[in-house]
């Protein structure tokens, strides 16, 4: 059995399956009451862009060189949101004596310093960012995440450089 999938319905298929990767994030906030820290705001950024540029290369539909150039758009936007993801999962990993310090709230980060500090600030993580709130099949939600972006990355460049 051959997958007979188009280059233009499959993009539009990673595009789907970010906006239902967004649907369970805001699930999680607004119905489990999960607050998402500032490492899970910046992952959910990768999904969002991974999905725009998908749906972009969808209502685009280039040629093969145009699919490669999205493509590699999505993958690069892709593995942003992955690092993020590796990033939160080893924060997570480490001893509670080793974890940061909790730190003021993104809102407030955002408010009163430049970019380049709050980004730097962030990516330090702190004690929100350790802490896991939520499992599946005994693993945490950034673990998932990662996994999503591993997937969206695989598929994006058999889209982008198969042959036919």
């Amino acid at each position: 059995m051959s997958i007979r999938l188009s280059r233009r319905q499959g993009f539009f298929l990673v595009a789907v399956g970010c906006a239902a990767a967004m649907a369970f994030a805001l699930y999680s906030q607004y119905v489990l009451h999960l607050e998402p820290c500032p490492l899970c705001i910046f992952q959910r950024v990768g999904v969002i862009s991974v999905g725009i540029i998908a749906l972009l290369a969808a209502l685009h539909n280039p040629g093969r060189t145009g699919y490669r150039v999205w493509g590699v758009l999505g993958v690069l936007a892709a593995m942003a949101g992955g690092a993020v993801s590796l990033r939160q999962l080893w924060l997570q990993s480490l001893p509670e004596d080793m974890v940061p310090a909790c730190g003021p709230g993104l809102d407030y980060l955002m408010e009163t310093s430049p970019l380049w500090d709050v980004l730097s600030k962030v990516f330090k993580g702190s004690g929100e960012c350790a802490k896991v709130d939520w499992t599946f099949l005994g693993q945490a939600m950034p673990f998932w995440v990662a996994v999503f972006f591993v997937g969206v990355i695989a598929l994006q460049l058999w889209l982008a450089f198969r042959k036919s």
